[in-house]
C-alpha cells in the first residue's frame, strides 16, 4: 500500500470534477482527481453550455477548444414543436411552432451585448474529453481514471482516503486537507450525512441514444424538437442533435420519450418505436444505449461538512428544462476553487470556505425551482395545442386538426396557443438566469443598494456592478487590442478597477498587496488611461465615477465598490479585505 499527500482530493471525473481540477491547477493548488470509470462519459447527458459557463471556460483557456467542437449558434438557436419528423399523412411533418432560443436568431444581439462569448452546444460525452485533456496537462499524473475511493474519513485537520486501482486492485492511502465530492451524490454526501431535500423522483424518462442518417428530414438550427404525436401520447418525445457533426450532417441523436415506466424498451424493442415516432419505417438505426432516469428536483441540506465539500449533481439535481444542471455545477467549482486556493495559500482563514455554501446553495435552490417551474409550464404549453400526455388519442387528433384548421376558427385557436407559446421564453430565453445570479451574503461587502429588478420571465438582464454580481461586460481596448472588462480579472487574484481619476486607489492597492500579502492588480479604465473605453460601453454599466473603484474577485464577481473616492483609500481597502476574506 502506497501513500500520497495532496491539499485537495476530488472524487468524480465528470464535467464538474474535471472543471474543478482545471480551476484548481490554474490557482496553483495541488490536487488528486479520482474517477471510478476507465473513460469519460459515453452518454450525451447535458448538451447546453450557457453564457456564464462559456465565460468561465474563456477565463481558464478552455473555451477555444470547446468551440472548435461545439455546434455554432446558428445550428441550435431555435426550439421547435411539430407532429412528426417524416411521413405523408395529413398531420405528419406539420410545424406547430418554433421560437428563437438560447441566444439564437433575434436574441443574438442581446446575448452578444451581455458577454464576450456566446453559449455553445456540446454534449457532455464530447465535452469531458476536452476537460480531461486540460486537467491532465495542468496536473500530470494526478488525474486518475479507473480508480475509486473505497473509504474516507475526516480526521479533523485532514481527510484520509483509500484509493483502489480498479484494474490491479492496488490500494493507495491519500491524505488531503480538503475533499470535493463531485460524484453525483452517489457516495460522498451520504457518507458524511448530507441529505438531499425535495420530493421523491418526479417521473421516469427513457432516453434512446442512437445513430441514424436523418439529413433528409431534419430541420437545421434546432436545439431541441418536441414531437407531439397526433395519436399516441407515448410517442410524444423530443429529439436532440448529439454530434459530433451538426445540422444535417449530425450522426448521433438523443430521443427522450414521454414519461413512462422504467424498462419499457431495450436496445432492440426501442427501434420500431423510434421508427414509428419519426414516421420512417425503414430507417437504419444503431442503438448505443437505452437508459431510464428519474427527473429529480432536490437540493443538499448542506454543501460542507468539516473538510468535505460537495458540488454539481452531488449538491443539486433538477429537471433538464432550461439547461441549468451541468452549468450550475461548473459554476460551483469556479466559486470554490479560488477560496480553497486562498485558504491553502495562507491568504485567508478557513472561514472563507464557509462562504461557498452561503453563496452557492441559494443559487442551487433558485435554479432547481426555476427548472421545475419551466418543466411544469412546458406541459401547459403542450396542453394548449391539445397534445398533452393526459389527452386521449381520439381527442388529440381532433385538437391538432383544429389547430391546423385554415378557417377563422383555426386562426383563433392558433392565436390563443401562440400567446401561451410565448410564455416559454422563461424556459429557453432566460438570459438573466444564466448570467444574472448574485451573492447576497458571503465573501462580498454589500453597499446597501438594491439589486436591479428582475423581470418575471428572466428573459432580460440588467448589468450591474453591485457587490455580489458578476462584473458587467463591456468592450475596452489596450494598445489597439480589443478586450472584455472580464479579461481584466485574473485567474488567481483580485482586481481593482478604477477610473482615470482613481490614482489614490491604485497607489493604495499597491501598498495593500505588499502589506497584506494578497494577490491584487489594478486596472485603470477611461480617457487617457491604460485601458480605453472607446465606445462608452464601460461608462454605461460601471456605476462608479471616474474617481471610484471596484474590487473584483478571481471568479469575476464584484466583492466591493466605492462610487467615488475616499479620504484614506488604504484604510478603506484594508477594511474591505478584512471583511471579504474574513481576516
Amino acid at each position: 500500500m502506497g501513500a500520497i499527500e495532496v491539499p485537495v482530493l476530488i472524487i468524480g471525473g465528470g464535467g464538474c470534477g474535471l472543471s474543478a481540477s482545471v480551476f484548481l491547477s490554474d490557482q496553483g493548488v495541488e490536487h488528486l482527481l479520482v474517477e471510478r470509470h476507465p473513460e469519460t462519459s459515453r452518454i450525451p447527458k447535458a448538451h447546453y453550455l450557457n453564457q456564464r459557463t462559456m465565460e468561465i471556460y474563456r477565463q481558464h483557456g478552455v473555451a477555444d477548444d470547446v468551440l472548435a467542437e461545439a455546434a455554432p449558434l446558428e445550428y441550435f438557436g431555435k426550439v421547435r414543436w411539430q407532429t412528426t419528423l417524416a411521413g405523408d399523412g395529413p398531420l405528419d411533418r406539420r410545424l406547430i411552432h418554433e421560437m428563437d432560443a438560447f441566444g439564437g436568431g433575434e436574441l443574438e444581439e442581446s446575448y452578444a451585448a451581455i458577454g464576450p462569448v456566446l453559449p455553445a452546444k456540446l454534449p457532455q460525452m464530447w465535452l469531458e474529453p476536452i476537460l480531461r485533456r486540460h486537467a491532465e496537462e495542468r496536473n500530470p499524473g494526478r488525474v486518475l481514471f479507473n480508480h475509486e475511493v473505497t473509504t474516507f474519513s475526516d480526521e479533523g485537520d485532514h481527510v484520509l482516503a483509500e484509493v483502489r486501482n480498479v484494474e490491479t486492485g492496488e490500494v493507495t492511502t491519500v491524505k488531503a486537507q480538503y475533499l470535493i465530492g463531485a460524484d453525483g451524490g452517489r457516495f460522498v454526501g451520504p457518507a458524511v450525512g448530507i441529505r438531499m431535500e425535495g420530493p421523491p423522483g418526479l417521473v421516469n424518462t427513457t432516453t434512446a441514444y442512437f445513430s441514424a442518417d436523418l439529413s433528409e428530414w431534419w430541420e437545421e438550427g434546432t436545439l431541441i424538437t418536441h414531437f407531439l404525436s397526433p395519436e399516441d401520447p407515448d410517442l410524444s418525445s423530443n429529439l436532440i442533435e448529439m454530434g459530433p457533426s451538426w445540422g444535417k450532417s449530425c450522426e448521433q441523436w438523443g430521443l427522450h420519450f414521454a414519461p413512462g415506466p422504467p424498462g419499457r424498451w431495450d436496445a432492440e424493442t426501442v427501434v420500431p418505436r423510434i421508427r414509428e415516432l419519426l414516421r420512417i419505417p425503414d430507417l437504419e438505426i444503431t442503438v448505443h444505449k437505452v437508459t431510464d432516469w428519474i427527473v429529480d428536483a432536490i437540493l443538499a441540506d448542506r454543501y460542507r461538512v468539516g473538510r468535505v465539500l460537495i458540488a454539481g449533481d452531488a449538491a443539486h439535481k433538477q429537471p433538464p428544462a432550461v439547461g441549468l444542471g451541468l452549468n450550475t455545477g461548473i459554476q460551483d467549482a469556479h466559486n470554490l476553487a479560488w477560496k480553497l486556493a486562498a485558504v491553502l495559500g495562507g491568504r485567508a482563514p478557513e472561514s472563507l470556505i464557509d462562504t461557498y455554501e452561503a453563496e452557492r446553495r441559494p443559487i442551487g435552490r433558485q435554479n432547481v425551482d426555476w427548472a421545475v417551474s419551466a418543466a411544469v409550464h412546458h406541459q401547459a404549453v403542450i396542453d394548449a395545442v391539445g397534445a398533452g400526455h393526459n389527452i386521449p388519442a381520439g381527442r388529440r387528433k381532433q385538437r391538432l386538426e383544429s389547430y391546423f384548421d385554415p378557417s377563422w376558427l383555426g386562426d383563433t385557436v392558433r392565436a390563443r396557443a401562440l400567446e401561451i407559446f410565448h410564455t416559454h421564453r422563461g424556459g429557453c430565453q432566460s438570459l438573466d438566469m444564466e448570467v444574472g445570479f448574485a451573492y447576497e451574503a458571503g465573501a462580498v461587502l454589500p453597499d446597501g443598494t438594491e439589486p436591479p429588478v428582475r423581470v418575471p420571465m428572466r428573459n432580460e438582464h440588467t448589468p450591474t456592478s453591485r457587490p455580489g454580481h458578476r462584473l458587467p461586460h463591456a468592450w475596452i481596448t489596450k494598445d489597439g487590442k480589443r478586450l472584455s472588462t472580464l479579461d481584466l480579472t485574473g485567474r488567481t487574484g483580485f482586481t481593482l478597477i478604477t477610473g482615470p481619476e482613481g490614482s489614490p486607489w491604485a497607489e493604495a492597492a499597491a501598498r495593500i498587496a505588499e502589506r497584506l500579502d494578497v494577490q491584487l492588480v489594478t486596472a485603470v479604465v477611461g480617457a487617457g488611461a491604460e485601458f480605453a473605453d472607446v465606445d462608452g460601453g464601460w461608462e454605461a454599466v460601471r456605476q462608479i465615477t471616474d474617481a471610484g473603484a471596484l474590487l473584483v474577485r478571481p471568479d469575476q464577481h464584484v466583492a466591493w465598490r466605492s462610487p467615488a473616492g475616499a479620504e484614506d483609500p488604504e484604510q478603506v481597502l484594508t477594511g474591505v479585505f478584512a471583511a471579504v476574506l474574513g481576516r
